[in-house]
């Protein structure tokens, strides 16, 4: 009886993939180690393009990065494109607060988009936390549903449902559902724009 081998992707561009992923994320060899359970000495190996992982590595290394194997190897790409269905963004969820990434994590890659869902007396951060965005950052939020409190450099400003706003997102800002039903929100933050 013969023995199967086990499924090796064509290493080609995936180990290159692997290595921009990574250092956009801000992730070390050690850290995406610990988040796939794969060795620091194979990741590199990997991301050298000397050796070509398994499809169970594959899987593993897609997961640390927070994709799907099919994102991992692009197969869901056209030639200029990403396409991240209905449902299927990076989800963080925290107090009240979910965060759907629709936007993937490209090499380069200079703007996020991410849909916002907040329950009543929810907030995407509090007063005294520090500015999460790097200097120059701006971000434009368009209030899906419900309404929000935008608390930026001190101030309140009021937003209901349909309404939008563009602010320097590397001052201290949160957002607040003081209401009774949920709110939604989508968020795009642009890096590194303001001039002056």
């Amino acid at each position: 009886m013969k023995r199967q081998r086990a499924a090796v992707i064509d290493n080609g561009a995936v180990g290159e993939r692997v290595r921009q992923l990574r250092e956009a994320m801000d992730l070390s060899l050690r850290d995406l180690a610990e988040r796939t359970g794969v060795s620091a000495p194979m990741l590199s190996q990997v991301e050298r393009g000397e050796t070509s992982p398994t499809l169970a590595i594959a899987g593993r290394i897609a997961a640390g990065l927070e994709l799907s194997l099919s994102q991992l190897l692009r197969l869901d790409e056209g030639r200029h494109m990403v396409i991240t269905r209905a449902g299927e963004g990076r989800l963080r969820k925290r107090r009240g607060h979910a965060v759907e990434e629709l936007s993937p994590p490209l090499p380069g890659q200079r703007a996020d988009v991410s849909l916002h869902t907040l329950a009543p007396g929810a907030a995407t951060g509090g007063p005294d936390d520090p500015p999460m965005h790097e200097p120059g950052s701006r971000e434009t939020a368009v209030v899906l549903s419900g309404a929000l409190d935008l608390f930026i450099d001190g101030e309140l400003r009021p937003l209901a449902d349909g309404d939008s706003v563009t602010f320097d997102a590397d001052l201290p800002h949160h957002f607040e559902n003081n209401g009774d039903g949920e709110a939604r929100m989508l968020a795009v933050v642009a890096a590194g724009l303001r001039r002056g």
